[in-house]
């Protein structure tokens, strides 16, 4: 019983990690090569070391690594506020990580949408089979 209640204060901890670099990314940060991004997860080692912060962003791909190193060199201030803010015994080295999961489901949306739309346009098999047999049948 005593795992269960480790593992529910490991996650409200970790989204308590999630929503304030979330706040201070968005109201603190002053690098311009941020810009907008949105935190979709967090995960923390057991000793709480280390915390890799999955962010996605609206920039295209040739700006993904000036925002990538904006998060980087903001990661000791981040880390400062967050000891300021959460009541952990150890405040986390941060890792930010690109997410592409956001990305992959626009894509596979586009995908499915593009694969719909060429459905719609193709002649059921039904109609196709019929024109097919009186096509063959006035040339015989």
């Amino acid at each position: 019983m005593k795992a269960g209640k480790s593992f529910s204060r490991k996650d409200r901890v970790t989204e308590q990690i999630r929503r304030e670099l979330a706040e201070l990314i968005r109201s603190e940060l002053k690098d311009p090569r941020v810009g907008m991004v949105s935190l979709t997860g967090v995960e923390l080692t057991p000793d709480y070391a280390h915390a890799k912060v999955f962010f996605s962003t609206l920039a295209d791909a040739e700006h993904l690594p000036a925002v990538q190193t904006g998060l980087d060199t903001a990661s000791g201030f981040l880390r400062r506020e967050l000891f300021r803010r959460v009541r952990i015994h150890t405040t986390p080295q941060l890792h930010f990580v690109h997410d592409r999961s956001l990305e992959r489901g626009a894509d596979l949306s586009k995908l499915i949408q593009e694969a719909s739309a060429l459905s719609d346009q193709t002649p059921t098999d039904d109609e196709g089979g019929e024109g097919a047999e009186t096509t063959g049948s006035a040339a015989s």
